[in-house]
């Protein structure tokens, strides 16, 4: 394995075993659920907007360590930035991990850890869960999210 895979392995083992943001923050504005019928992922995303601008995010839920890590990351990622700026951001990781894009996008920081998923297309429904329930979340979407 090359030290750039290391790394990766490194960040996405760190944030399933230690996620960031797994919480309800008390003031939160919007939420929504999703599933992941195929392996049991179920997660809960609630987020705090202010001015267009996501001003805290977090999850409860459980999931495989790809599910768990990716949510952790995204809570990370997302934190401070507008409605659009999220917006974006999933769209470049959905890219990524779909292997619509050759190489990850720039902005994607440690995100780029998710680019071997691509090699096993069972995982991105588990990637990229917490991003659609995310997404259903900004959107007022009642109701829950369903990789299936």
């Amino acid at each position: 394995m090359s030290e750039l895979s290391d790394l990766y392995q490194e960040v996405i083992v760190d944030h399933s075993k230690r996620p960031r943001n797994m919480r309800r923050p008390a003031d939160a504005t919007h939420a929504a659920d999703g599933h992941n019928p195929l392996c049991g992922d179920s997660i809960s995303v609630f987020v705090t907007l202010r001015d267009g601008r996501v001003e805290d995010v977090g999850f409860e839920g459980r999931g495989c360590a790809i599910s768990v890590a990716s949510a952790s990351l995204m809570t990370d990622m997302i934190k401070g930035k507008t409605v659009a700026e999220s917006r974006a951001i999933f769209q470049a990781f959905h890219r990524m991990v779909t292997g619509k894009d050759e190489l990850p996008d720039e902005g994607l920081d440690k995100l780029a850890a998710f680019e071997g998923v691509r090699d096993f297309p069972v995982r991105v429904k588990c990637a990229t869960l917490a991003w659609h329930t995310l997404q259903a979340a900004l959107e007022g979407r009642a109701q829950p999210i369903s990789t299936e």
